[in-house]
């Protein structure tokens, strides 16, 4: 299903706790250049520390299990990426931007073309009517057994978890991001050509300094790890359940921010590497608040503490949700067709 802009979402009040919120969509110019500087410093002594290895002949195994490091920090430098994509990092739009282009260089995504799909994501998620743009596809249990043989296939084998963590990540960071999105602008087509040759700028000057081959041994399995760990947080921030959707005519988009994201309660050092986006529904209650005011403002505000958190161990049976059954209201996986 395509987006369509023509269906606006439907006007409903803002609640009282919502205003509330603006003061932790202030950011501090001080925290900001902190992470920045610190994520990026620890990002690039854990690559040099694999290029170390490789060049010097170690055992792969140091070098891979060095790049879960890097993978990790990538993943925090992807979050101050999404935090400029949304305005909040820095109050400077310019410096928003041109932080935004160098983080989208480091890890494979346009700034201007991801921030427009991203921002179509906000305004339509939870709304059945207006899936498909910047979210995990997702068919109802109607939608799915009215689909062709070779149509179920298809989602089936795009909803297997081993081809969801593993080609498709890859394929999107390395091939898709490649190209610019349904319905670009001009403005995206040239955030996608400038982070394209970036990126083939920096291919070739680690190919002249350290080799094409130690930049892919170094390279490859951070964005690897990244990639599978970011698009888990993808899916697990909106495939679970309780998930809130609904038809346009009857969507609500503050239930849709509270009730269609998810709290994912992750252990304090995860906290940090993934930028407190497990506070999701704070972030679509007010996707101005930076990152580093997320748990903040879910700590203060007592109405966004009624969301009953994922825990890591809980979100690991949300792998097999497939499918949402609209008279159930509830997500079900392949099996429960069985009983339809």
């Amino acid at each position: 299903m395509v987006f369509n802009p023509v269906l606006v979402a439907t006007h409903v009040e803002k609640p009282a706790w919502y205003k509330s919120l603006g003061k932790y969509a202030e950011p501090n110019v001080r925290i900001a250049t902190w992470q920045l500087l610190s994520t990026l410093l620890l990002y690039f002594c854990i690559v040099s520390l694999m290029v170390f290895t490789v060049k010097t002949g170690y055992w792969y195994g140091l070098t891979l299990a060095l790049a879960v490091g890097g993978a990790a920090v990538f993943v925090r430098i992807f979050i101050l990426f999404h935090d400029c994509t949304h305005g909040s990092f820095v109050r400077s739009p310019k410096w928003n931007r041109n932080i935004g282009y160098i983080c989208g260089v480091l890890t494979f995504t346009a700034f201007h073309d991801w921030r427009r799909s991203h921002a179509g994501h906000h305004i339509s998620a939870g709304d059945l009517d207006r899936r498909g743009f910047g979210d995990i596809t997702t068919l109802t249990v109607e939608e799915y057994l009215a689909a062709s043989p070779w149509e179920q296939l298809r989602y089936r084998m795009y909803r297997n978890p081993l081809i969801m963590f593993t080609i498709g990540p890859l394929y999107y960071f390395l091939l898709r991001n490649r190209w610019p999105s349904k319905g670009a602008h001009k403005q995206d087509l040239h955030s996608v050509i400038y982070t394209d040759l970036a990126i083939g700028a920096i291919l070739l000057l680690a190919a002249w300094t350290i080799g094409f081959r130690t930049y892919v041994l170094v390279q490859l399995p951070i964005l690897f790890i990244a990639a599978t760990f970011g698009v888990w947080l993808f899916y697990i921030q909106h495939q679970f359940q309780g998930v809130y959707w609904a038809r346009h005519a009857e969507w609500n988009p503050w239930k849709a921010a509270l009730e269609g994201a998810s709290f994912y309660q992750l252990p304090k050092m995860l906290q940090w590497l993934t930028g407190n986006i497990g506070y999701h529904h704070v972030h679509h209650a007010r996707p101005g608040i930076p990152n580093y005011y997320l748990q903040k403002c879910y700590e203060e505000i007592s109405e966004l503490q009624t969301i009953h958190p994922l825990t890591m161990r809980s979100s690991l049976g949300c792998i097999r949700l497939n499918l949402y059954d609209e008279k159930e209201r509830k997500m079900v996986n392949f099996r429960s067709l069985q009983k339809v």
